[in-house]
Formats: C-alpha cells, structure tokens, sequence
C-alpha cells in the first residue's frame, strides 16, 4: 500500500470554461490586491479571443487555479494566472503555464507577452524558469493597496 499524506495529486489541466467564472474570482481575490469580479471574468472567459487554462483538483474537479489570455494577430498576451492561496508551492504555477503556453501555441501565437509586478519574485523566477526575458517596463504601473506605485516588468517568450 502507498500512501502520499502532505502530496498532492498532480492537477487535470483542461480549458477554462465561463461557468468557472465564480471560482475564478475568488481565487483571484486570493492573490491580488484589486481583484477582477466575477463578470469581469465571465466576459474575458467567453471572448473568442481568449484563452483559458484551468488547473483542477482530479479528484473532486475544484478549481485550483487559472490563465487567461487574449490573443491578437499572431501573439499573445498573459492578462492573469493565478493558484489558489492554499495550494501555492505546489507546482500547479508551474504545471498550469507550461500547458497555457502549449494551448496559446495552439491556438496560433508565435509569442507572449505579460507584465508582472517588479516585486513578485515568485512569479519572476516562474517567469525566468519557462524562457521569459524582460522587453520594457512601465513605471508606476501597478497601484499597492498602501497606496504606493510599484513597476511592472514587460516580459516577452517566443512559443515557436
């Protein structure tokens, strides 16, 4: 008998449907300071111009954590990717980008782009992990809940 007290089951990655949207928000909600609501979500969901990823929990189907991007010509851009607060370190992050970036590829882009806070360096080292490298920044992009300014990095991949 084996047992795997303390690991988790790797996660069912399938496409992000609209009907998610709740779950999406509040995972969300979790991660950022100025969340997007639900509808908000619902909306870029549905857009034939969107690409979702979910990651789920294989055993029950609970959302575990999400990407979301908007396609444009022949790129793409990473608008949020987000893991459930209480299944970080986990490598979700990781299992969930690399099969966006797989589905993004699919669907025809030959590179994405995404802005991540100059701060976040768990996201960064993600970032850096899959090939991103930096292409500009936007000072003052990001508004911290103190009410301090923080830059966004630009970071660029090319999926083909």
């Amino acid at each position: 008998m084996i047992f795997n007290w303390g690991r988790r089951s790797p996660s069912a990655i399938r496409p992000l449907r609209a009907n998610a949207a709740a779950d999406c928000a509040r995972i969300h909600a979790s991660g950022f300071a100025y969340p997007w609501a639900q509808s908000e979500l619902e909306s870029l969901i549905a857009d034939p111009h969107a690409v979702g990823t979910a990651a789920l929990d294989p055993a029950n189907a609970r959302l575990r954590g999400f990407a979301l991007s908007r396609l444009a010509a022949d790129e793409a851009e990473i608008l949020t990717i987000a893991v459930d607060r209480a299944l970080r370190k986990a490598g979700i992050g990781r299992d969930l980008l690399r099969a966006h970036l797989g589905q993004v590829a699919a669907a025809g882009a030959g590179r994405i782009f995404l802005e991540v806070d100059e701060h976040n360096s768990a996201a960064l080292a993600l970032y850096a992990r899959f090939g991103f490298v930096k292409v500009g920044e936007r000072k003052g992009y990001y508004k911290r809940p103190d009410g301090a300014a923080a830059s966004a990095l630009v970071m660029r991949r090319d999926l083909s």
